[in-house]
Parts: C-alpha cells; structure tokens; sequence
C-alpha cells in the first residue's frame, strides 16, 4: 500500500469490515481518545477507535490553546496535579514541536501585595516544572510592563510578573495525534457512530455496534476491552452500559471571543489572575489573532454545538475593558467559541466550578467498561498511559510498558520557521507547497482577510480525513475560530472542492452548504 493510502478512508473502513475482532475499541477521538488509542497502538494492541463525528469535534478544538500546569491549581494547592502537567508540557514541547510554542504571559500588578504574591507563587512554577522549565519569571517593572503590553491600563499599576508557558494549536494536535496513530497500525475513523454495546453471556462488554455515518453501514465489532473516552458524552455510553446507571458528568461551559491583533499587539500574552467571579482571564495571541477566555458556566445538558450565553459575553468584554486601553465593543469580536469541559458531577450539588477537581478518573463498571473522565489536554498522555495501564492491571490485555513519551506526534520537526501559517504543517509543509506547484490556482487564498490556501483544503481531504466543510474549514484550517464572518463566504467554494474531490453530487454539495452555514452563524457575535 502506498504510504498516503493509510490515510483513505476506503482504507480505513476496509480494516473494520475484514476485522471484526479488536484488542482495544476506543469510542471517542477527542484528546483523551485519541491518545488511548496511540498509547494503545504502540504498545502493540490491535485498536480501533471510533469517532462519532470528527475528531476534536467537542471540546477538544475548543480550548484556550493553552498547555499549561495551571497557576490556579497552584493557588488550590493541587501541586501533584500542576507537577504532573508541567512535565506533560515539556513532553510534548518535544514531541509535537511545530505545534508548540513556548509562550511568555505577563501578570500586570495594580497592588504591591500582588506583586509579592506573583513573584513568589511563580518561583514555586518554575520549581516545580524542573529539568522541563520554558524560561524562568521575573517581576518587571512598570516601565517595562507598559512598553510589552502597549494596550493594558497605566491607573495603579505597579509593575508585572513574567512566566512561561506552552501554546498550541488544539484541533491540529488532534488530527496529527490521530495520523500518528494509524502510521503505528491503529484503524481511527471519524463520522463512525457507537450506537450499542454488546455482552458476553456473563454480562461483560465484548463489543459495539457502530455505523458509518456516512453509508449508514452497520458493523459489530468484537474487543477485549472497550473505552470510552466521550466526554460531555460519557454518561451516554454508561447509559447503552447500564440504563440505570448515575450520571457522573456535569458540563460547564467555557466561551472564547477572538479579537484582532490590534487589542494586545505584541508577542506577550496576559493573564488577568483573578475576575470578579474568582477565576482567571487570559489573552493570548494566536494565529494573529487574540484569544480571550474563559468562562465557567455550570449547564444541566450538553449538545454539540454549545451557545455562548448573552452574559458569559458581556461578562468577558467587561472584565478586559477593566484592563485595556483600547475599548471592546461586541462589533469587534471575529469569532466567538463556547466549549463544554466534562467534570465530575459534585457529590453534594456544589455550583462551584472552579472548585471541581480537574484531574483525570478512570472508572471500571461492573460490565469490565472503561471509562476515562476529567482532565485537560495538558495531560492527555498521561491519562491515556493511565488507562492502558489500569485495563492491564485487571488482566484485560497483557502487560506491555508505555512507549508514547518518546513517540513523535506526525508532522514535528525540529526547526521550524513561524513566521507564515504553514509552520502548523511541520514536515508536512514541503507537500502543500509541491501541491501548489503542480498546480498553481491551489496557491489561492480562500478569502482575502483569512492566510489559508486552496492547497490547504485539498491536503486537509487527501491526507487528514476531512470529509465535510465544517471538517477543513473548523479544525483542519482553523478559519471558522478566526473570521466567523470571512468563513461564511468561502462556503460554497470549500464545499465544491470537496464535492469534486470525494465524487459527491450537487444534492450533497447543497447539503453542506446549508448544515455548515447554520453552525458558523453561531460564531458570529
């Protein structure tokens, strides 16, 4: 098979139909799927994953782009939890290195205790995050604050703190993470739907039975051990498990507002350490672009496609005009995301969400069903090594060491030159570029305010398993999280292509015009 052919999806799908017995069946291509299935694959399992729409669909595409040890489970006190992500942090620094980036953050102090307070807190980060430490903080002065971040407010300020942390690109890390885990032997397939769980006569899950959404094929599928990695969705599968069983998840919504560059111009990004409901705010410059978030808003249910609230907005916009010179109005926001994180549902119907542990659990049902929950995308190996590791311990699969802290996610390259967009392809930039040669009008951009090329659409369906518009233009090319507003004029010309690349009619073409366009609408404010 040529190399590229791994990637088809006529491939993929002919693995599920010769192979109806699996090691591993992971449902769920999110960060947590995903990486099960490559901790799974390089241990030598034979795994399958199934993704019910696409990968980082959820989420998982959703994030503040942050990798990070979190500064405010420091402030809790939860040292193993920020110890165990700073080492994660370095690790995929390592491993994922055209998508991670070392990110300066400036704290800005209005009151000497605060200073005090940053400065200290801080050194414990850097302790903490030892031999894998981005850079070291240090207070610097009013001066200086004011000339990094031209934009934040003169009034009491008394100077600022610099620290180090990662940055990324969250739905890429998810498309590599899966590519790199079909290039050691798994069979990952998106718009693939777990509609049942099979037992054996003893009551323990054997199976699923899923559909390819797109053929409305059904297939069972026989495992050893079946994890589900779901999410905000995690009680659905206990519930195909068990139809009596308790709900252990409860969403909490965060929203993000994209700004243009102008707002915090500069490389640095800024964390607002406490808003008036005790959380942190952060800026972070993305894609040229500014990222600012989050929210944390407590919902009873969870969809696919969460609505910012009216007030987590004007909570957000209120919150950085307290701290910018430059007012932020709702005409200025390019695009507005609102992601769902799945916490544990509190015990005693606790409304604190920031007080809910955001570390990872690992539940086995009485059916032998793996469930993993909780944690932050930081961490996704970890947990993934964690799960693999709990189904050996109760003599699911035999016991073979974890590899992946030394797998190198598809794509990393050493050096690599940030400075035009097609640095997030890594090693795989030189093909886009042999594409666009081959065939010149490919080097078109799609929209004259967005950097992203007609080349870039057709390598997302060859190689990267987009099969719809809102596959390519949301997370394979992140234009829907940058420009809601540019993203709906390119839809009929992204889904064209498509429609010719995958040999689709006139009547799917149209189909994907009208299910896309509702979805973007949504990011505009």
């Amino acid at each position: 098979m040529k190399e590229d052919d791994i990637f088809k999806r006529a491939t993929l799908v002919k693995q599920v139909e010769e192979n109806s017995n699996w090691d591993v069946i992971v449902i769920g291509g999110g960060a947590t799927g995903l990486g099960v299935a490559l901790d799974s694959v390089t241990r030598g399992f034979n795994t399958l994953l199934l993704e019910q729409v696409d990968f980082a669909k959820g989420t998982s595409s959703r994030s503040t782009k942050l990798l990070h040890g979190g500064v405010r489970y420091l402030a809790q006190g939860n040292i193993d939890l920020v110890k165990e992500a700073l080492h994660e942090r370095g690790l995929l620094l390592k491993n994922a290195s055209h998508l991670v980036s070392n990110q300066s953050f400036i704290i800005p102090n209005y009151t000497w205790w605060d200073v005090l307070k940053y400065t200290i807190g801080l050194k414990v980060y850097d302790f903490l995050a030892g031999k894998l430490s981005f850079g070291k903080s240090i207070r610097i002065s009013k001066q200086d604050t004011l000339s990094r971040l031209s934009t934040i407010k003169n009034g009491k300020l008394k100077g600022g703190v610099v620290y180090y942390d990662g940055q990324f690109d969250d739905a890429r890390l998810a498309v590599n993470i899966a590519q790199t885990a079909i290039e050691y032997g798994a069979t990952v397939l998106n718009h693939f739907k777990v509609n049942q769980l099979l037992k054996s006569n003893d009551g323990v899950v054997s199976g699923v039975v899923a559909e390819d959404t797109e053929t409305n094929l059904t297939y069972t599928l026989n495992a050893k051990v079946i994890i589900n990695a779901t999410g905000v969705f995690t009680d659905e599968i206990l519930k195909m498990d068990n139809s009596e069983a308790k709900n252990i998840v409860r969403p909490s919504q965060g929203i993000h507002l994209v700004l243009d560059q102008s707002f915090l111009p500069g490389n640095d990004a800024v964390m607002i350490p406490k808003t008036n409901d005790g959380r942190v705010l952060f800026l972070v410059p993305w894609h040229n672009k500014v990222v600012v978030g989050t929210t944390d808003t407590l919902l009873d249910s969870h969809s696919l496609e969460p609505k910012a609230l009216d007030k987590e907005v004007d909570f957000i916009i209120a919150t950085v005009n307290n701290y910018l010179t430059k007012k932020v109005t709702k005409a200025d926001v390019l695009s507005i995301f609102a992601g769902l994180r799945p916490l544990a549902a509190p015990k005693d119907k606790s409304e604190k969400t920031k007080e809910i542990s955001r570390s990872h659990k690992i539940i086995v049902s009485k059916s032998e069903l793996i469930t993993i929950t909780g944690g932050k995308w930081t961490t996704y190996r970890r947990m993934a090594q964690d799960t693999i590791n709990k189904t050996i311990a109760i003599g699911k699969l035999k016991n073979v060491a974890c590899k992946t802290k030394n797998v190198i996610i598809h794509g990393a390259i050493a050096s690599n030159d940030k400075s035009q967009h097609l640095y997030i392809y890594g090693s795989d930039q030189e093909r886009i570029q042999n594409l666009i040669a081959n065939k010149p009008e490919l080097g078109e951009t799609l929209h004259f305010r967005l950097p992203y090329t007609k080349a870039e659409v057709i390598w997302a369906i060859r190689y990267e398993m987009a099969r719809t518009v809102e596959d390519v233009l949301a997370r394979r090319v992140r234009a829907l999280f940058l420009d809601a507003r540019a993203t709906l004029e390119i839809i009929p010309m992204v889904a064209k292509m498509l429609a010719a690349e995958l040999e689709k009619d006139a009547a799917w073409e149209q189909q994907q015009i009208s299910d896309f366009t509702k979805i973007a609408n949504q990011y505009v404010l």
